[in-house]
């Protein structure tokens, strides 16, 4: 196991479509998930954040995605096949561009398809939170990062300020729907 340099924005793996995985119980998607794991791991000791991570951010170019929540969790060739009509704002961070965050409008709800290390195949019904996340990774794995979609006037802020205007729980929203996780979900934008 190895704990990765986390590529930054302009490195040129970020941009990269990644490649779908052929053999989810091969040794060598283990090690890459063993790697994203022990890489997330480490960010969270470092600086106290962080949920998930996909390949590209440390420098391997396929489709594979692990978040940890509630428990550890390794989504392999991971699809959005259903998504909700009802759209919410986020403060979006990344580890690929650690200082600035962008506002960006996310599906509230979501339908994600994957396979797991056994190369079985799931669907999992996602909201809030949950479903902004995933949106965030997969965007990795297409190449798109959060700063090509921002959302609203001004819609990007360095985090030193950020944190100086909204506070730790603004993450979600605009500040009078602070009162849950995720702000309500605005009606739909696409």
């Amino acid at each position: 196991m190895t704990i990765h340099r986390i590529r930054l924005l302009g490195d040129p793996v970020l941009r990269a479509r990644s490649e779908p995985i052929t053999k989810p119980r091969s040794t060598a998607v283990r090690v890459i998930l063993d790697d994203m794991r022990e890489t997330l791991r480490d960010w969270q000791a470092r600086f106290g954040t962080g949920r998930g991570i996909a390949a590209p951010q440390i420098g391997a170019p396929v489709r594979m995605v692990y978040c940890e929540l509630d428990q550890p969790w390794a989504l392999i060739n991971p699809e959005i096949v259903d998504i909700g009509n009802q759209d919410f704002e986020v403060w979006d961070d990344c580890f690929s561009f650690p200082n600035l965050l962008v506002r960006v409008s996310r599906a509230h709800r979501l339908r994600v398809r994957y396979q797991d290390t056994k190369g079985e195949w799931h669907e999992d019904d996602l909201e809030g939170d949950r479903a902004e996340l995933i949106q965030h990774e997969l965007d990795h794995l297409d190449g798109v990062l959060a700063v090509d979609r921002p959302h609203g006037l001004d819609p990007f802020c360095l985090r030193e300020e950020w944190h100086r205007l909204h506070g730790p729980d603004g993450r979600y929203g605009p500040p009078e729907d602070r009162s849950t996780s995720y702000a309500t979900p605005l009606p739909g934008l696409l």
